[in-house]
């Protein structure tokens, strides 16, 4: 059994349990066999993204719900890495990189950046999380001593409160950065 495929057996299972509904209830509302969902809390089977959505929807939770794991304080996806989820209905494929946590608000800032210079950032107020998502270019990011070379599709999120830099490798570098605060 794959860590993802333990992690959302877990997450099954704990929301399952949470919300009082027996193997067979939840099964009947997501529109799934109930020897499916059994395999499923066991770690067992590879589950599409309509199979997930169905249980999320069933059990009244966001589907980053079944991904929940605790978070380290950095996290870096390369291109390419990350536990897809693949539609059954069409050519689509989707990585979960960040769950949004309750009761926090997020900002979202497309940036280009030119070589030359490093923008050293101060740390933001406590609690403050910072995401990058590379669409193009090359870029080093990070808080201080744990700074990243970043490529296109690469996905770093760090402390922002923390004393941060970012640099420009290329030309036109081209990112996503999410803010996260509480």
């Amino acid at each position: 059994m794959s860590a993802p495929h333990q992690m959302i057996a877990a997450a099954i299972q704990r929301e399952r349990n949470r919300a009082g509904k027996s193997l067979s209830a939840l099964a009947a509302q997501a529109g799934i066999a109930k020897s499916t969902l059994s395999q499923l809390e066991a770690g067992n089977g590879n589950p599409s993204v309509e199979t997930l959505w169905a249980l999320a929807a069933a059990l009244d939770i966001p589907l980053s719900l079944l991904f929940e794991t605790q978070a380290p304080a950095t996290t870096l996806i390369r291109g390419g890495e990350g536990e897809p989820l693949e539609s059954e209905q069409s050519d689509f494929t989707a990585v979960l990189l960040s769950r949004c946590p309750p009761n926090v608000r997020r900002d979202v800032y497309r940036v280009v950046m030119q070589p030359g210079q490093v923008r050293r950032a101060q740390p933001h107020p406590r609690g403050t999380v910072e995401h990058m998502l590379v669409c193009s270019g090359q870029m080093r990011a990070g808080p201080d001593g744990q700074e990243e070379i970043l490529q296109p599709g690469d996905y770093y999120t760090y402390p922002g409160d923390r004393p941060h830099s970012y640099e420009a490798l290329h030309a036109d570098t081209l990112f996503i950065m999410v803010m996260e605060a509480p």
